[in-house]
């Protein structure tokens, strides 16, 4: 059944998101784009010319997402650190947000450009936590190694999701309060 309205690229990106998240890198499929969407494949190649250029969007879209949310982050150095942190903690349990970093971290395994994305974010982060922390008056090292405790805490509570217990905002708040107060 072909739709009234034409299609929009973020509508295929959503789906395709949806379907990545269901079905990992290998189930993204033209055709199957096209039966969920109610679309022909000609509604596809309007916007694309093949799967890769579809995948190579997706990944720039994620990308673009997730650095327009740390720049968010980075541009609110003027808010106090622990609203920051809060912010950074409503991104953590935000089921989208974390559904769609799982399958793009996993997509990350076979395909270099997304790898690199992750790396260049993950290192944004911990930048913008690291920097935090030093406003909080950590010396250096204690600035990196709460900082990295801090990411590889948000990546485990991101890969955690359905065999441990998902934190609630409180209990993120009682970690940060934990790891960047002095001992």
């Amino acid at each position: 059944m072909a739709r009234a309205n034409r299609l929009s690229v973020e509508s295929w990106l959503d789906a395709a998101f949806d379907l990545l998240v269901r079905e990992g890198v290998s189930g993204v499929k033209i055709s199957t784009l096209c039966d969920e969407l109610g679309v022909t494949k000609g509604s596809f190649y309007w916007h694309f010319d093949d799967l890769g250029a579809l995948m190579e969007s997706m990944a720039d879209y994620w990308c673009g997402t997730q650095n327009d949310a740390v720049r968010g982050l980075a541009s609110v150095e003027s808010i106090p650190v622990e609203q920051r942190f809060e912010m950074m903690a409503q991104l953590l349990i935000d089921e989208r947000n974390w559904s769609v970093e799982i399958a793009v971290r996993e997509w990350a395994r076979s395909d270099e450009k997304v790898a690199e994305a992750v790396r260049q974010l993950d290192q944004r982060i911990f930048d913008i936590i690291q920097e935090a922390l030093l406003e909080l008056n950590f010396d250096a090292e204690g600035a990196r190694l709460r900082a990295g405790a801090l990411v590889y805490a948000g990546i485990g509570f991101v890969h955690g999701r359905g065999s441990l217990p998902t934190p609630t905002s409180a209990e993120l708040r009682k970690i940060f309060t934990l790891l960047t107060q002095e001992s």
